[in-house]
């Protein structure tokens, strides 16, 4: 059965959204046109609602309705402390924690040669004018355990410390309340590597 064309493009336009499949995509199609007309009208304003109001924080390159984000704005927070993500989820990641005060910059993606990202293609120059503010006196890596997001901390680290900043990175380790014959053989060998004194 052809499928009409508006239910195609709908399908095809779900399938940007990271993990969804054709199947899965074609499944949400179905379910907003037939089930949840209200839903899928609601979805579509939000969506452009997004897209016309969002920009980048001239500060922290994060996501905001603002010239800059209320993180940014807040005078409590630690101006000498900067904490590198890759995107702004890691950033809600963070903050959900309620263990760090300082500030933050939001790369918006990772070196990734294989898949053609170089330097020039993530925020770095703007990174390097942010952390040179002489507000700043560690830069915190916070970038992803991946191939990708230890090449880009090695990376940025050395950008930072030719520059004369204190650079750290944060630590590997073991979950909270994970059990050690659960957890991965270079998980472990890591925690035990970066182990501290107690």
């Amino acid at each position: 059965m052809p499928i009409p064309a508006s239910l195609q493009n709908l399908i095809d336009a779900l399938r940007v959204l990271p993990g969804v499949g054709p199947k899965s995509a074609a499944r949400m199609a179905f379910h907003l046109v037939q089930r949840d007309q209200v839903g899928a009208s609601d979805l579509a304003h939000a969506l452009e609602n997004a897209l016309g109001t969002l920009k980048h924080c001239r500060h922290c390159n994060t996501f905001t309705e603002a010239d800059t984000c209320d993180i940014c704005l807040d005078e409590q927070r630690n101006h000498a402390q900067l904490c590198v993500i890759e995107m702004p989820t890691d950033l809600m990641s963070i903050e959900q924690t309620r263990s760090y005060e300082g500030l933050y910059f939001v790369l918006m993606g990772r070196l990734s040669p294989l898949d053609g990202i170089g330097p020039h293609d993530i925020a770095l120059k703007q990174l390097l004018e942010r952390a040179s503010d002489g507000q700043v006196t560690e830069v915190i890596l916070a970038t992803n355990f991946t191939t990708e997001g230890e090449a880009t901390a090695h990376y940025v680290a050395e950008m930072l410390r030719a520059r004369g900043l204190k650079v750290s990175r944060i630590a590997r380790g073991l979950p909270v309340g994970g059990e050690l014959e659960h957890v991965d053989p270079g998980t472990l060998a890591q925690a035990l590597i970066e182990r501290r004194g107690l």
